[in-house]
C-alpha cells in the first residue's frame, strides 16, 4: 500500500539526502548513495545502496521503499529496473540554481514539508543575493571547475553560476548550457591558465 507522505525513502544521490536532513525529515530515509557524506552522521545512520550509476537493486527492494529519489539520465537504467519492480520513483534533473531551488521545494511537497522547504529555498536565495551584491575588486579571478578528471569534464551549469555570484569568471562559460557531462568534456589546453596581456 502506497503512503503519502512516503515513510520509506531511498536516495540515489546526495543532494536529496542532505535536503531531507535540512528539512528534519531524515527519519524517512532508509537507504542512500555511497556518495552521501552530508551531514556527517549519514554515513553512520543510513545503509548505502548505490554508487552513482549502479545500485544494489535487491538491497533497495528489501528496504521496501515507498519512494526512490534519483537524478538525471545517468541513473536511467537503475530507474527502469526499479519501475519494472513496481517502485515509485521521482527523478530530479536540476542543472542550474533555479533547478536546485525547485528541487528543494518539490522534495518538500513530496514529504509534506512545503513550508519548511519554501523557507530553506528562500534562505538560499537571500544568501546568494547577499554574496552577489558584495563589493569586490574590479579584476575577476578566472576559474576552471573540474567535475571529473578522466576524462576532464567542466562544471555543470549551477557551478558556473556560483562562480559568477562569488565574483569570479568561468573560463568555459558556454559549457554551462551543456546538460550532459559528455558534452562538457574538455582538453587540458582548454582549461590551462591563460596569461594576461
Amino acid at each position: 500500500m502506497r503512503q503519502f507522505p512516503p515513510r520509506r525513502i531511498v536516495c540515489l544521490t546526495e543532494e536529496t539526502v542532505e535536503t531531507l536532513y535540512l528539512l528534519g525529515e531524515q527519519d524517512r530515509i532508509v537507504g542512500v548513495s555511497g556518495y552521501a557524506v552530508r551531514p556527517p552522521q549519514v554515513r553512520r545512520e543510513k545503509p548505502r545502496v548505490s554508487a552513482f550509476i549502479s545500485a544494489d537493486i535487491p538491497k533497495i527492494l528489501n528496504l521496501e521503499p515507498d519512494l526512490v529519489l534519483a537524478f538525471s539520465d545517468l541513473q536511467a537504467d537503475i530507474v527502469a529496473e526499479l519501475v519494472r519492480a513496481g517502485v515509485d520513483i521521482h527523478v530530479f534533473n536540476q542543472r542550474d540554481i533555479a533547478g536546485i531551488l525547485a528541487m528543494i521545494r518539490t522534495l518538500g511537497a513530496l514529504v509534506d514539508a512545503t513550508g519548511r522547504a519554501n523557507q530553506l529555498a528562500a534562505s538560499y536565495e537571500q544568501r546568494l543575493a547577499r554574496i552577489a551584491s558584495a563589493v569586490r575588486p574590479a579584476a575577476k579571478p578566472k576559474v576552471y571547475f573540474e567535475e571529473w578528471d578522466d576524462p576532464l569534464i567542466s562544471g555543470i551549469g549551477w557551478v558556473s553560476e556560483l562562480i559568477e555570484i562569488a565574483g569570479g569568471e568561468d573560463v568555459l562559460p558556454k559549457l554551462r548550457f551543456q546538460k550532459a557531462a559528455k558534452d562538457r568534456i574538455v582538453s587540458p589546453d582548454a582549461c590551462a591558465p591563460r596569461r594576461r596581456m
